[in-house]
Order: structure tokens, then C-alpha cells, then sequence
């Protein structure tokens, strides 16, 4: 096990109705006047956005609104965004949604906060520790952003492809969590699907190291893993499940707000050449990590296999020989791939729906390496000659 620091300062709210509890937080965590943000009609048409502006109100806060999150949030609306809050002198920045509208948020509030270009913080051309105060309500269970330190950004410009970049610091972590189960009964099968695969992925992100003695951990990510692997499709069997839904919802945290990579060193490669083909072709984030998953699986198996022979057995029950652990990691590959399947989530690009040109598949192998600095893969180094190879073995 490795030193690391962990802190979760998110005060998490938990359970049914909490939604109501929005205007008092934002008033206690010091808020006068909030910006709203989220993207779709789920949030006014369900009655949700009336219940928070209803709590906000009497609480003595006021607000103002901001429509218009798209799946891999843009950071042309971020910067819409900064704009209507300073003219409006906000002071407190309120998501409502998934991991989207969560990231845009977060990215409005570092605008708020800071006088640089927004593009430059997010192609790591500069750094900062502030932002302004936010909080999240959970729509979705996926991401884990309402408790996480990360901000993931689509930057679109007119004169250059789109780019999908992160930008990670402790200060990004909500102020507060509000996390009603309930909020997701009514999600379409695909929004339960692909945020379910993204929770395993953020998990095996990080269980997928080359640490040894990190057995405690190691237990707990395995339990959560599990955990997932049954709820989701309990979750689409019957969407009114609380207790599914609750597991899913809470799992999501747990699985990105860093506890399941203390002492140990991740990987983190799979999503680091997701957000390349989800700038590229603009896909679902939780479907584009399962379209690759397992080709990089296959790829690396032979750093570790031992790691791969524990992932099978210990989370989806696959037969163990002792004798073998490459035949008995191979299992749990195919596991995983039969399990994404039988949730409705591709295991190839082709079933993604996607056919990227040798052409496209360097330019996105080269964004991988560039975008991690060089160092893409903590479990298992990869160049882009390796992304590349990647890429073709999972059309």
C-alpha cells in the first residue's frame, strides 16, 4: 500500500424528499442568490425544479436559471453560464442532474472565481485552488461528480476539433449532496445502464493496479463492484426498486470520490481514450468505456494476470484455476462482456455504432497520451502505437 491523502468534505443528504432541504443548505452554506443549472425537461416537467426554487424562496435565497446541459457538457454554455451569474451577482452555484450538469456547474464556478481563459485550465496550461461555492442534487447515479474532485469538459471552439479534457482539485468537491433514489425511477433504460457501467469503470479504474497488500481496499471495491453488477439489472427490471436504486445512487459516490484508490495507483487509461471518442463522435460516456474495455483488458492481461484471475472470481463467480490465472482472467473478461450485454451496452466499437478511420484512430491515440502529459496508464504504460492497437481490437 502507497501513502495517500484522502478527504471528502461533501456533506452527503441523503434519501427520500431531500430535494426539499436545497434552500436551507444553500442559505446555511452562506448563498444569497443561486444559479440553477441543468440540461433536459425532466427537471421542470417532473415538478423537481418547482420543489427546489419553492425551498430556495423560503429560505430567503434567491435564483436564476440556466437550461441547456448536453451529454458531454460544452464549455460554450459554461461560458454563458459565467456570464449570466456575474451579471446576475451570484454567489452560490446549484446543479441539478447527472455527472453533466454537474461538470458544467463546477466549471461556471471556476469561471466565477478566476480571471483566466476557462480552455486554458483545462488543457493544463494553468492551475487554481478556487472556485465558487456548489452544491449538487443528483438525478442520476454514474458519475460520482457530486462528491469527486473532478470536472470533466467538452471544449468546442470554431477553429479546432472538439477536445474532452479534465481538470481535477480538491476545491471542485461540492459544498453539499442532495441524493434522492426516487430521482432516478423515471430515467430511461440506457441512462440506468450506461452510469451503471461508468461506476464499475471508475472503480476498476482504480482496482486494476500493480500495489501489492492493498487487500482491505481491494474487499471494498470487489463489494461495491458486486453490488453494481446486480442492482442495474434489478434497477431495469423494475425502476421503482428503492432499494436498487438507492445501492446505484450511493455506489456512484463511493466509487469516484477517491476511497476506492487510497494506497493503491490506478490506471485510468480506458477513460482517458474514452474522452477522446467521446469528443470525436460524441458518444454516451458509460457506453463508449464498455465499447473499449475489454480490448484493453486483453491487452494488458499479461502485466498482471493474477489481477485479472482475482476481478473475475471475486466479482462475477467465474471458475478458478488455480493453475492458470491468464485462462481464469480471460473468464472474467468475458464476463464482463456478457454482463454489458445483457444490460444493453456494447462491448465493441462497432456496436457502439461507430467506425473510426485509421486516420481518426491515431489522432485519438495521440489526444490519449498528449491529454495524461505522456503517462497514459498507471497499470500498464501505453504509447499510442498501444492505444492504437487498442482501438483496432476493439472494432
Amino acid at each position: 500500500m502507497v501513502n495517500f491523502e484522502f478527504l471528502v468534505p461533501t456533506k452527503v443528504v441523503f434519501g427520500k424528499d431531500t430535494e426539499s432541504e436545497a434552500g436551507r443548505l444553500v442559505k446555511e452554506y452562506g448563498g444569497t442568490k443561486a444559479l440553477i443549472h441543468w440540461g433536459g425537461d425532466y427537471v421542470r416537467t417532473t415538478g423537481l425544479l418547482d420543489r427546489v426554487e419553492k425551498g430556495l424562496a423560503e429560505a430567503g435565497v434567491e435564483y436564476v436559471e440556466l437550461d441547456g446541459v448536453v451529454p458531454n457538457p460544452r464549455l460554450s454554455l459554461v461560458k454563458e453560464g459565467v456570464e449570466l451569474a456575474r451579471k446576475e451577482g451570484v454567489d452560490f452555484v446549484l446543479a441539478i442532474g447527472g455527472g453533466s450538469a454537474i461538470d458544467s456547474s463546477k466549471a461556471i464556478a471556476y469561471g466565477l472565481t478566476n480571471d483566466f481563459e476557462l480552455e486554458d485550465l483545462f488543457l493544463g496550461k494553468v492551475a487554481t485552488d478556487r472556485i465558487a461555492p456548489l452544491a449538487a442534487i443528483s438525478t442520476l447515479a454514474g458519475t460520482g461528480s457530486e462528491t469527486s474532485n473532478s470536472t470533466v469538459i467538452n471544449i468546442d471552439t470554431l477553429d479546432g476539433p472538439m477536445l474532452k479534457r479534465s481538470y481535477n482539485h480538491e476545491c471542485a468537491r461540492p459544498l453539499f449532496a442532495i441524493m434522492n433514489p426516487e430521482l432516478t425511477y423515471s430515467l430511461p433504460a440506457f441512462q440506468t445502464a450506461a452510469p451503471g457501467a461508468d461506476i464499475m469503470m471508475h472503480t476498476m479504474e482504480r482496482y486494476f493496479t500493480t500495489v501489492e497488500h492493498t487487500e482491505l481496499i481491494d474487499a471494498m471495491a470487489e463489494g461495491l463492484m458486486r453490488t453494481v453488477r446486480t442492482a442495474v439489472p434489478e434497477a431495469l427490471a423494475n425502476p421503482g426498486d428503492y432499494a436498487a436504486r438507492s445501492n446505484l445512487l450511493w455506489a456512484g459516490s463511493l466509487s469516484h470520490n477517491g476511497l476506492t484508490g487510497t494506497g493503491n495507483v490506478g490506471d485510468f487509461a480506458c477513460h482517458a481514450i474514452e474522452h477522446e471518442i467521446g469528443a470525436m463522435f460524441d458518444v454516451a460516456h458509460g457506453a463508449g468505456l464498455t465499447a473499449i474495455w475489454s480490448a484493453w483488458a486483453r491487452y494488458v492481461l499479461h502485466t498482471k494476470p493474477e489481477r485479472f484471475a482475482q476481478f473475475g472470481v471475486n466479482v462475477f463467480g467465474v471458475e478458478n484455476d488455480f493453475d492458470d490465472p491468464v485462462a481464469t482472467g480471460l473468464r472474467g473478461i468475458e464476463a464482463w462482456d456478457d454482463w454489458c450485454h445483457k444490460i444493453g451496452l456494447p462491448t465493441t466499437l462497432t456496436e457502439l455504432g461507430i467506425d473510426p478511420t485509421p486516420e481518426q484512430m491515431r489522432e485519438m491515440a495521440e489526444g490519449a497520451v498528449e491529454a495524461r502529459g505522456g503517462n497514459l496508464g498507471g497499470f500498464c504504460h501505453l504509447e499510442a502505437s498501444d492505444v492504437v492497437a487498442i482501438l483496432e481490437a476493439a472494432r
